[in-house]
């Protein structure tokens, strides 16, 4: 994700990272190679070429304007729904905290305490870990007990894995007298809320938006983007290749976008910070417990929260 300050408007037109502008710049390249092709066989070559009038751009331009906005639309939803689970993960974290620490009908051992803020630190980042596909052993294991870590790592979805432990963890307590039923049943409520994040999580990971859809945007865009020069070569003549390039920009650049927000999970610079994410929950459930911050939420080189 990108952070940058509120930029000075002249800086915002020299931004560069996070402006997918990198990505694209061979393809861009490759426009205005086609441009300079058009210009130069309508000036030198051929009278007679294959130049077309701007008419059926303006009629194509519209309608991909339109598509591409609704995929747009489709693929901030999709990155929108996953911040706010993420947000509603950072709420159940503080209330099961919480509630483990104000609502017990007797003193509950520090160290089960501990043990349950700290598995619920470990479900973020286990959850972070398998919807990146990552490998989480090096997070876990400083997180979990050793009998835990062992379990957690065998089993194939990881962060249910966690929450299961969690439930056994209220039961034991409630089993010892520690937990009345009504605080059973309120913790129970929330770690039902943990499961409908991370049911939220997979749905979106598992559902991408429809392929076919996609790939017949992508090449109407490309088509357009090529054909163009040709269309305008007539009326703008040696401006062809800026107004090609131009053009070609917006298009492809909205086509990028919708392609990184699609996935929010990613790594790419316009993806969620789940590493960011993941700490900051676990920083404020260790909060709640009077304990220091394990770590800071950085910013890399070039303004990319990851």
């Amino acid at each position: 994700m990108i952070i940058r300050p509120q930029l000075h408007w002249f800086r915002m037109l020299l931004a560069w990272r996070g402006s997918v502008l990198p990505e694209l710049l061979p393809r861009l390249c490759l426009i205005l190679l086609i441009s300079l092709v058009a210009l130069g066989v309508h000036e030198h070559l051929l009278k007679i070429t294959v130049n077309m009038t701007t008419t059926p751009f303006s009629l194509i331009g519209i309608a991909l304007a339109i598509f591409l906005g609704f995929r747009n639309s489709a693929s901030y939803d999709r990155y929108w729904e996953a911040r706010k689970l993420w947000g509603r993960l950072l709420n159940e974290t503080r209330s099961l905290t919480r509630q483990v620490l104000t609502m017990s009908t007797s003193q509950i051992d520090v160290h089960e305490t501990h043990a349950f803020v700290q598995a619920l630190a470990a479900f973020g980042h286990a959850l972070r870990h398998q919807l990146r596909g990552t490998d989480p052993s090096q997070d876990l294991s400083s997180r979990l007990d050793p009998a835990l870590f062992e379990r957690v790592m065998h089993s194939r979805y990881r962060p249910a894995t966690i929450m299961l432990w969690l439930g056994e963890w209220v039961q034991r307590q409630a089993r010892d007298g520690k937990l009345d039923a009504w605080t059973v049943q309120a913790i129970d409520r929330n770690l039902n809320g943990l499961s409908d994040v991370l049911g939220g999580c997979e749905r979106i990971v598992s559902t991408p938006l429809p392929f076919a859809y996609s790939v017949m945007i992508h090449r109407t865009v490309y088509f357009f983007c090529a054909a163009l020069p040709f269309g305008l070569v007539e009326s703008v003549g040696v401006f062809t290749p800026l107004f090609s390039v131009f053009v070609a920009y917006t298009f492809m650049a909205l086509d990028a976008i919708a392609s990184q927000i699609e996935e929010p999970f990613g790594t790419d610079d316009n993806d969620l910070a789940l590493d960011a994410l993941s700490a900051f929950i676990e920083d404020a459930a260790r909060d709640l417990l009077g304990q220091p911050s394990l770590q800071k939420m950085g910013v890399r080189e070039g303004h990319v929260l990851t």
